[in-house]
């Protein structure tokens, strides 16, 4: 399995991406596009789930969308005018293909299929309430608490059952959601994670990024607003918002490193948000340098704005190889450390005797900080500063990212001057939190409406945390174990 980022062990991911189409000839074949362009965000495993009109089809796999979604054959076995699709990394615990989206169940109005980006973040205690009163759960995925809660309400009608679940549950989803009368994409009350909305010809399409638009060749409508739920049934299209008005709160690390660079959220261009970013952690953090390097590949619109606000020549210092995926051979400490540079090289003619800036998007536990300043110190750097284009990251996210257990945050258990001792550089600077919101066009972070999700670097969260606030003394990882995007 190949992994976009090759020091993929030191970042934080973003768990799934979503996709879906309503009204199209051979919707399986374009969810597939659509997926690939999403890959980024879930390399674990891939689903696909059609509708004829008649019956429901659904096809998982472990591993890429390409390789299990590019034969006429698995294609064809998918038919349908409406499909979605899942892609997701996966988290700690158990993997497994009865975890992979979307999800299906027959329920009393008939089938039901639902992918899902985000996390319920009071999943544990829906879930232990639906099986004391009789539900029998078929995964350990929070998605599925959704499902329960469709199939166990009161109400008459499915959008109003359905509407009535989404009102249990907390935290953070975009859903695309199939059923025999149409299909439903909605995103949670603060829009935490993104979801837009496209049109190709007649047919409808939904996406967690406007690149997957790009790629199938569909235009751009609008995003699919914070508590909007839209319905498309047949080529009628209708909005509502059963949700009380409440500030909005997506998540600022999109645009730092979640989305690719090629895509627009909220009206903002990914790329030119993060070469502000690099432009403002110049501004707040010069350093006397010859070289800026990015590190590959998601440290480079930072680093091209780094560079031109501070005058320092931008340089590939880092060279990756595009055709190594995970390290294949891990006998021992040597060989693995040596598989790192199977993935990335220094440009050793060009460091040699130079003092470089490296510019990362963020640090997590710190193992690749510390590895790539030793690549630049091998390599015959003078001096290797460190600038991160994010605050530090000090608190573990609950909605929907897979961040490892905050005792594992580098920026949690040490201060600046430890972290750069930590990492062997010569000096480390993140960018300011009111930095960062400037580069969002903002005057800085409002402590009241800040308008994003940052609690990954300010511990303030949007929401309420049922699940780990219920259970203190047990380890929030082992308690979400098979938490799925």
């Amino acid at each position: 399995m190949l992994t976009t980022n090759p020091f993929d062990d030191d970042h934080l991911h973003e768990e799934c991406g979503i996709f879906g189409v309503s009204g199209s000839a051979g919707a399986a074949a374009l969810v597939a596009l659509g997926l690939h362009a999403l890959q980024h965000r879930g390399q674990e495993a891939a689903g696909i789930t059609s509708f004829d009109g008649a019956n429901f089809h659904t096809r998982k796999a472990m591993g890429h969308v390409a390789g299990n979604f590019d034969s006429e054959a698995v294609i064809g076995a998918l038919p349908g005018e409406v499909a979605c699709g899942h892609v997701r990394y996966s988290t700690t615990g158990e993997t497994a293909l009865r975890n992979v989206q979307p999800l299906y169940a027959e329920l009393a109005s008939g089938g039901f299929a639902v992918a899902h980006n985000g996390n319920i973040s009071n999943a544990m205690k829906v879930r232990r309430e639906l099986i004391r009163r009789g539900s029998i759960f078929q995964s350990t995925s929070d998605t599925e608490t959704i499902i329960h809660l469709v199939a166990t309400s009161n109400y008459r009608t499915l959008l109003d059952r359905f509407i009535d679940a989404l009102k249990q549950v907390e935290g953070a989803y975009a859903l695309i959601v199939m059923t025999p009368e149409g299909m439903i994409a909605c995103r949670d009350p603060l829009g935490i994670r993104p979801l837009v909305m496209g049109k190709l010809g007649d047919a409808v399409i939904f996406a967690s990024e406007t690149v997957a638009l790009d790629v199938v060749g569909a235009e751009f409508v609008r995003d699919v607003q914070p508590g909007e739920l839209i319905i498309v049934q047949g080529t009628d299209i209708r909005s509502i918002r059963p949700f009380g008005p409440v500030a909005p709160r997506p998540c600022i690390f999109e645009w730092v490193y979640f989305s690719r660079p090629d895509s627009i959220v909220n009206d903002q261009s990914i790329y030119s948000v993060r070469k502000a970013i690099g432009e403002q952690l110049a501004i707040e953090s010069p350093v006397d340098a010859d070289l800026i390097i990015p590190v590959p590949d998601s440290g480079v619109p930072a680093a091209i704005g780094y560079a031109q606000q501070s005058g320092i020549p931008f340089e590939l210092g880092i060279i990756r190889s595009h055709y190594v995926g995970r390290t294949f051979i891990q006998p021992g400490d040597k060989v693995r450390h040596l598989g790192v540079k199977l993935k990335h090289n220094a440009n050793r003619a060009l460091i040699q005797g130079k003092r470089v800036v490296l510019i990362d998007d963020s640090i997590v536990r710190g193992t690749t900080s510390l590895k790539i300043v030793q690549m630049m110190r091998e390599a015959g750097a003078a001096e290797v500063h460190m600038r991160i284009a994010s605050p530090p990251t000090k608190h573990s996210c609950f909605y929907g990212v897979d961040t490892p257990e905050r005792a594992k945050l580098l920026a949690a258990t040490h201060d600046l001057a430890s972290m750069t001792d930590f990492i062997h550089a010569d000096s480390l600077a993140f960018v300011s939190i009111d930095g960062l919101y400037k580069a969002l066009g903002k005057e800085g972070r409002a402590p009241i409406r800040p308008g994003y999700c940052d609690a990954c670097f300010t511990g303030d969260y949007p929401t309420s945390l049922t699940d780990h606030d219920d259970s203190a003394d047990v380890d929030q990882f082992a308690m979400l174990e098979e938490r799925v995007a």
